[in-house]
C-alpha cells in the first residue's frame, strides 16, 4: 500500500532517535531522547516508551525496526527489549537488531564491508559477501570498549589527576576541563569528585570529555595527542581482528561521535592503510532500511537519497548535547 509507513529506532548509550518514513524514503516525523542502553541506564524503558509514544497510535505504521544497544548480547535484556517493541506495536511487522548491525546495514546498504564504531562504546562489525556477520568488541566500559569516547574521557581524567599530583607531565587538558565544567580548580579533587558523583548518566558524561581531549590535541597538547593516538591503536586492533571475516580488499567505514575528531579518524585511517568509504546512510537510515525490508520494499537510489537528505536534520539535532549539562554524544 502506498500509504504505509516504516518506523526506525536508533538507540544508543547517550541518545535514541526515532524516525517515521514513507515509501519514498522521506522522513515525515522524528524524535530524540536520552540513552536507552539497559546495561547502564535503569530508566531505559521509560525513555524508550516516552520517545515512541507519539508514534504508537499512528495507524499506518506497517513495520518497525528497533536497533537497540545490548540486543543479542545479554539474553535477559534482549527479551525485555523484544517485549517492549511487541507490546507497543502489536499490529506492525517487527524486527529487533543490535544498534551496530543497523549502523552497518545503513552504511553499506546491506553490502559487505567493515564498520568501526566508536561512540560511548566501541565495536567492529563486518558482513562478508555471503551475508554472514561478525563482531569484535562491545564488551562494555567495565570490561572493554577500548578506543571509545568513554575510554578516552576516562583516560583523560586519569592523566589529569596524575598531572595535578605531579605524577605526570603538565597538560592543557586540566585547564580546559575545569574551564568547560565551570568548577573550582583550587580544590581539584573535591571538585572533580563532586562532578563525577552527581552525573545522572556517568558513562555518557565521562564520554563527553573526549570532545575536550580533541580540543586540547588540536591545540598541540602532547598528552591529549597521545590519548587520541592510543584510541586509534585500539580501534585499529578491532579492524585487524575482524578483517579476516571479509575479503582482503574489503572497504571500511565508521560511525559514532568519537569520529567527530578528525585527528582520531585520520590516525585510524593511517593505521588501517586506506581511507574509509562514505556511509550510504546514517545509523537511523539503517534502521529504516531494516523496516523497509520487512515489507519487501526494494529501495532504489532515490529512496536512499531521500532518507539521507531527511535524516541529516535528525542526526544534527541529536548531536547538540552539552558536557556542561552532564550529557554525552554518540552516534549508534
Amino acid at each position: 500500500m502506498s500509504d504505509e509507513f516504516v518506523l526506525g529506532i536508533d538507540g544508543g548509550g547517550s541518545k535514541v532517535l526515532v524516525a517515521l518514513a514513507d515509501r519514498s524514503g522521506r522522513i515525515v516525523k522524528s524524535s530524540r531522547g536520552r540513552g536507552v542502553n539497559p546495561m547502564d541506564n535503569p530508566n531505559w524503558l521509560r525513555e524508550l516508551e516516552e520517545q515512541l509514544g507519539p508514534f504508537v497510535n499512528h495507524q499506518n505504521v506497517a513495520a518497525v525496526a528497533a536497533a537497540l544497544p545490548a540486543f543479542g548480547e545479554v539474553a535477559r535484556l534482549s527479551e525485555l527489549q523484544q517485549q517492549a517493541i511487541d507490546r507497543l506495536f502489536p499490529n506492525a511487522r517487527r524486527h529487533i537488531l543490535n544498534d551496530v548491525d543497523a549502523a552497518h546495514l545503513g552504511a553499506f546498504a546491506g553490502k559487505p564491508g567493515i564498520l568501526i564504531l566508536s561512540g560511548t562504546g566501541s565495536m567492529a562489525w563486518a558482513r562478508n559477501a555471503s551475508g554472514q556477520s561478525a563482531r569484535i568488541g562491545g564488551w562494555g566500559d567495565q570490561i572493554g570498549d577500548e578506543g571509545s569516547s568513554y575510554w578516552i574521557g576516562r583516560s583523560a581524567l586519569s592523566v589529569i589527576s596524575k598531572s595535578l599530583d605531579g605524577r605526570a607531565p603538565p597538560t592543557a587538558l586540566s585547564k580546559i576541563l575545569f574551564d568547560e565544567l565551570q568548577i573550582e580548580a583550587d580544590d581539584p579533587m573535591n571538585a572533580l569528585g563532586d562532578w563525577v558523583t552527581l552525573l545522572p548518566n556517568r558513562r555518557a558524561g565521562i564520554a563527553a570529555i573526549s570532545t575536550l581531549v580533541d580540543k586540547a590535541a588540536r591545540c598541540g597538547d602532547e598528552v591529549a595527542i597521545g590519548l587520541i593516538e592510543q584510541a586509534a591503536d585500539e580501534l585499529a586492533r578491532h579492524h585487524s581482528a575482524i578483517s579476516g571475516h571479509c575479503d582482503n580488499d574489503a572497504s571500511w567505514t565508521y560511525a559514532g561521535g568519537s569520529f567527530n575528531s578528525a585527528l582520531l579518524l585520520g590516525s585510524l585511517a593511517r593505521r588501517i592503510g586506506k581511507s574509509p568509504v562514505p556511509s550510504k546512510l546514517p545509523p537511523i537510515g539503517g534502521a529504516l532500511l531494516a523496516a523497509a525490508q520487512l515489507l519487501d520494499w526494494f529501495p532504489d537510489e532515490s529512496w536512499f537519497g531521500q532518507v539521507a537528505a531527511t535524516a541529516d536534520s535528525v542526526g544534527t539535532s541529536a548531536n547538540k548535547l552539552s558536557i556542561k549539562n552532564n550529557e554525552g554524544w554518540e552516534h549508534a
